[in-house]
């Protein structure tokens, strides 16, 4: 059996449903998976900060075989709209949760 790399996207407001799909994904279906850095201290984070943390997410994507997307309700921000069009750009697998 082949492991896929998979990384979580979605909006920090589900940020407890990132980590349940993290954790039912590698245990359900196998895959090796990255997931976001999660702020729950509510630090504001300073604009260096937040494109550092833009930079390295898009890495993790390069890196995926497969981005999922938590986009509960059918919410997808703008962030990671452009995620989603940036993995499609360079040919990854796109999962959603709903």
């Amino acid at each position: 059996m082949s492991i896929k790399v998979i990384t979580i996207c979605g909006s920090m407001r589900f940020s407890n449903q990132m980590i349940r799909a993290a954790t039912e994904l590698e245990t359900d279906k196998g895959y090796c998976v990255i997931q976001p850095a999660y702020n729950f201290d509510d630090k504001v984070l300073s604009d260096t900060e937040m494109q550092n943390i833009k930079n390295v997410h898009y890495k993790k994507i390069d890196i995926s075989d497969v981005i999922f997307v938590v986009n509960v309700g059918g919410y997808i921000s703008k962030s990671v709209a452009q995620e989603i069009e940036y993995a499609k750009s360079i040919n990854k697998e796109i999962l959603y949760l709903e």
